[in-house]
């Protein structure tokens, strides 16, 4: 199956701008034959600390047009709003069905994440990729959002099922090499693959340098380094995962019981 990885310059609280941005890059990955378009963290906003300037929305409907539109999925996030705000990552299948909605589980208290929005309480995975892969068997896929990297338990919890995970986030410049280093990490120790989509520009005076990066079970990068493409693309194949798995049962040794104290 064929992922773009988009590396899109948000527009900063300027969602009506980036509508028109990612139709086009939707556009572009549908011209190539992609099955899933990947889009950063908070995709129509950039990481703002306003959520109530931006809430309703109709994020969701505008991304289930797109996708049904053009045949492919659709990763991406927004903000939503039940009992507070919170940060999701939402995957929209080729036919326009809500797969996934997750709720970010670790807002980020040292960019003030925390005084505005409020955490999500469950790792979710789900089953896909039948529908717009012919004859293929069913793929489970997971995702988290730009801080959740820094917690390996969540993503040692979605692989016990999922093979693909996703990553979407607005994740600066300034550390931007724990961002390569924990996303290698987490393919190698989950045995894989780990879908990183970063945005690029400036937002709110931090700066976001191309980086998105898709990387496989065994740790290998399968995108090109320091390219500034809107989109970059890579072929995986879960059944390498599930193979890796078997050949070496990592998780058979893992000690569950201390993990939870």
């Amino acid at each position: 199956m064929k992922v773009a990885l988009t590396q899109m310059d948000i527009v900063w609280e300027d969602p009506e701008r980036n509508r028109t941005t990612c139709a086009t890059l939707v556009q572009q990955a549908a011209d190539a034959s992609c099955d899933l378009i990947i889009f950063p963290e908070m995709t129509l906003t950039g990481f703002t600390m306003s959520p109530e300037h931006f809430y309703p929305n109709d994020d969701i409907g505008f991304f289930r047009s797109l996708a049904s539109q053009h045949t492919i999925t659709i990763a991406f996030g927004y903000i939503a709003k039940e009992d507070a705000f919170q940060n999701r990552l939402a995957i929209i299948d080729a036919q326009g069905n809500l797969l996934m909605d997750y709720a970010k589980l670790h807002p980020f208290t040292y960019g003030e994440e925390t005084v505005h929005y409020t955490g999500g309480s469950r790792v979710q995975s789900v089953t896909w990729g039948q529908s717009i892969v012919p004859n293929s068997f069913m793929i489970d896929i997971s995702g988290f959002i730009c801080y959740d990297l820094r917690f390996p338990e969540i993503f040692q919890i979605a692989s016990k099922q999922a093979t693909i995970i996703l990553l979407i986030a607005n994740w600066p410049e300034s550390r931007i090499d724990h961002w390569y280093t924990l996303l290698k990490a987490r393919a190698i120790e989950n045995q894989c693959y780990m879908l990183g989509v970063n945005r690029v520009g400036d937002g709110n005076g931090i700066h976001y340098i191309p980086s998105s990066a898709a990387y496989d079970p065994y740790g290998k990068l399968l995108t090109p380094e320091h390219c500034a493409d809107s989109i970059l693309y890579a072929e995986i194949d879960p059944a390498v995962a599930l193979s890796y798995r078997e050949s070496f049962p990592l998780k058979a040794d893992r000690r569950s019981d201390l993990y939870e104290n």
